[in-house]
């Protein structure tokens, strides 16, 4: 399971012409779920990416998590992270759970965060997504 976390002075997911998700200041979210992933991995990146410092304290050092700074959490499904890149020109996507399993497994990761945290918003699993943000920093991280 790979979790690209962006920190974010705002950010929305759009689906067929309507805003389904959007949060101001906070973190754009992008999971994507392999094969072999478990709900104790979706528990320990839950867990992680609540408690992850990536902001700026009054001294400018990443100190405080997004509960801290009463940010917005967007999570956002997004298999083309399990892509294998290391061979060829086009990305393979053998890693990735198949769609039923990644849908469960982003559903359970979705609840796992929204259990420790009120200001969650999601992106729809397998939809043609638009999603914009401005990346503050840039900051931007990868969890695994």
């Amino acid at each position: 399971m790979k979790v690209l976390v962006q920190r974010a002075l705002g950010a929305s997911v759009v689906v067929d012409g309507e805003t389904i998700g959007e949060i101001d200041h906070g973190q754009l979210v992008l999971v994507g779920i392999e094969k072999g992933d478990t709900e104790a991995d979706t528990q320990r990146l839950a867990d992680k990416l609540l408690k992850y410092r990536m902001f700026s304290d009054q001294d400018g050092k990443m100190n405080l998590n997004v509960q801290q700074v009463g940010g917005g959490v967007l999570l956002v499904s997004q298999f083309t992270l399990a892509a294998e890149t290391k061979k060829g020109l086009r990305p393979g996507f053998s890693i990735a759970a198949v769609p039923t399993e990644g849908e469960r497994l982003f559903n359970d990761f979705v609840n796992q965060v929204r259990a420790q945290y009120d200001k969650v918003e999601t992106g729809r699993f397998g939809a043609d997504m638009k999603v914009s943000f401005t990346n503050d920093g840039p900051v931007t991280f990868m969890l695994n």
